[in-house]
């Protein structure tokens, strides 16, 4: 397939607004005040007949998916995009933090309405769900009903959503700004504190990584004092949250705005703890090709040995391209309009946030963010990412009011295009380097599903002892921290104390429960990808999932595709895949 010439390795944020004072940027956001407010006047009246009417609440209906239309907010997208590339950017902060007390706002003038919908009598509830005038919203208003237990009153409503800038967003905001303004000295020179992160699990030489690990740790311990008051603090607002809405368990609201069925998600997360011996064994593995008795937590992901083929950006792209574009063409064009346009900001730099996601709305292009260093890894991350770009792009079909696609499920298509990516890339490597593949490939299973399982427990005791104790110290955080990584990595390892000091950047922490999205995409994507080898015409129906949004709940898009995640064993499945490779490995590692 034709390569695809990269005009610039940066964001061309111009596809959002020429600069950051085009008057486009106050113009737009007028127009979404201007929405919610004229909504706000027509329907937040004494007489709703929407309430009791079909065709009234039909219009209501229409008129609030317009302004879930613009709800994206490309002016808040737009500057916080710019602190991403640019923490020091301070115009960006200040714009970021005016924008979200606006969009609190709109948010609040329109908030009688899902309040409004939630006191509707039962049975009136159910005529509506039945009614075929409103059979395109039936999804929406079973979520607004069942939501309705977790609902207060609109003035505390209206409370909640003010607060929630200076309660969390700050505070996130603060710790990351200081995060991405930090720097390691090494060997003379001075490279971002991301990029230090990442070498220091990645560096051939042990005593290297041992080194950066604990240059690094040293910057954490010196924001850990920060930290530790962020934490307190965005877990008690949540602790206080959670009380007055009634969710009774800390990650109840997380798999509430998830859809996903509580059942399905304690059967994973108890799954895979109680498999923590198949990551045990692993590392058993790992050790002795490492030649080390004993491994300290920056070996973690360490390499056995160098994967020299390199996978610089253009060659990663031409691969994908012909990957991908033999599952469907349109695949290969969304990824070259993607390079062509500036929508990928591809290198690290010192002001840059670390790590990789994308950000695809219904109403606003899609950007994904790299910090690409030219190695497998790179490549892998590359494929995550444009998974997640190929889901929303196909998920646009449902319009605004569910194109929104659950977060297990984002997690499950972007680890899906990651394994069959990951698969080509192996036809590069010799056979030296795919062993070498294979052990990193496990490696990445084990830190997808055991350490992300992990982090899901040692949150959950995070929040458990705030909520009865009051607060946590930054040296317990760091004890907690140490105390369920041992839990996964098993005996080999022996951890330090200032290991533990790695929850000062460990954002998912922050993103409350997410991390149980990501084992659970993994494992539901090798589910599809088994069916998918087994019966090539199965992708039909993979599309059908990536087409879907957020239609209905996980389970039941899946179910609509033959996947069952709530039978028994259905986990285990993807667990006893690992197992084999793990198997496998033991078997090639045997004859070196």
């Amino acid at each position: 397939m034709k390569a695809t010439k990269t005009k610039s390795s940066t964001w061309n944020l111009g596809l959002l607004y020429t600069s950051s004072i085009d008057p486009q940027i106050e113009k737009d956001m007028i127009e979404l005040e201007d929405l919610a407010k004229t909504f706000a006047n027509t329907y937040d009246v004494d007489e709703k007949k929407y309430l009791e009417d079909d065709n009234a609440l039909l219009s209501a209906l229409l008129d609030f998916e317009k302004i879930m239309e613009k709800a994206d907010a490309k002016p808040f997208l737009y500057f916080y995009f710019l602190r991403d590339i640019d923490s020091k950017n301070e115009l960006a902060s200040a714009q970021i933090a005016m924008f979200q007390s606006r969009l609190a706002v709109c948010e609040n003038k329109i908030a009688f309405f899902k309040i409004s919908l939630g006191t509707i009598p039962g049975k009136k509830q159910r005529q509506f769900l039945s009614s075929s005038t409103l059979i395109n919203y039936r999804v929406f208003l079973e979520r607004v009903f069942d939501d309705a237990q977790y609902m207060l009153s609109l003035p505390e409503e209206k409370i909640m959503n003010l607060k929630s800038q200076v309660s969390y967003d700050m505070w996130i905001g603060g710790n990351e700004k200081i995060l991405n303004q930090q720097s390691v000295l090494w060997k003379n020179k001075r490279i971002a504190l991301s990029q230090a992160m990442s070498l220091a699990t990645q560096m051939p030489k042990r005593e290297d990584r041992i080194a950066m690990s604990k240059a690094v740790a040293t910057v954490l311990k010196s924001i850990a004092p920060f930290s530790e008051a962020e934490i307190n603090a965005i877990v008690t607002n949540k602790k206080i949250d959670d009380e007055l809405r009634g969710f009774a368990q800390p990650f109840d609201s997380t798999v509430q705005k998830y859809r996903n069925d509580p059942n399905v998600v304690r059967q994973l997360t108890d799954t895979v703890t109680k498999r923590f011996d198949i990551s045990h064994r692993f590392y058993e593995l790992k050790s002795r090709l490492m030649k080390q008795k004993v491994l300290a937590y920056s070996d973690r992901v360490a390499k056995i040995g160098t994967i020299k083929t390199k996978f610089n950006f253009e060659n990663s792209v031409s691969i994908l391209k012909d990957t991908f574009g033999k599952l469907n063409v349109k695949f290969a064009d969304y990824l070259d309009s993607y390079v062509s346009s500036g929508q990928i900001d591809i290198y690290p730099r010192i002001g840059k946030k670390s790590g990789a996601y994308c950000a695809g709305t219904y109403s606003n292009p899609t950007f994904v963010l790299l910090n690409h260093i030219d190695d497998l890894h790179s490549f892998t991350t590359l494929a995550h990412e444009m998974g997640h770009a190929f889901h929303g792009e196909l998920s646009r079909v449902q319009g605004p009011l569910y194109s929104d696609y659950s977060t297990s499920l984002a997690e499950t298509a972007s680890t899906l295009f990651e394994s069959i990516a990951r698969e080509d890339a192996y036809k590069q490597l010799n056979d030296k380097e795919r062993l070498i593949a294979l052990h990193d490939k496990i490696n990445d299973d084990i830190c997808t599903i055991f350490r992300q399982i992990a982090c899901f427990n040692f949150e959950e005791e995070i929040h458990k002892d705030i909520r009865s104790n009051g607060f946590i110290s930054e040296k317990a955080l760091a004890e907690l921290h140490n105390k369920h990584m041992s839990a996964y990595l098993g005996p080999r390892f022996k951890m330090t104390i200032d290991d533990g000091y790695f929850f000062v950047s460990w954002s998912h922490i922050r993103r409350f429960f997410y991390v149980y999205s990501y084992a659970y995409g993994m494992l539901v994507s090798k589910a599809l990808l088994r069916r998918y080898k087994n019966d090539p015409s199965f992708w039909s129906k993979i599309e059908i999932f990536l087409s879907s949004g957020g239609k209905a709940s996980p389970e039941q898009i899946l179910n609509e595709i033959g996947i069952d995640v709530s039978k028994s064993g259905f986990f285990e499945e993807g667990l006893s895949e690992i197992e084999d490779d793990i198997k496998e490995l033991e078997k090639l590692s045997s004859k070196i």
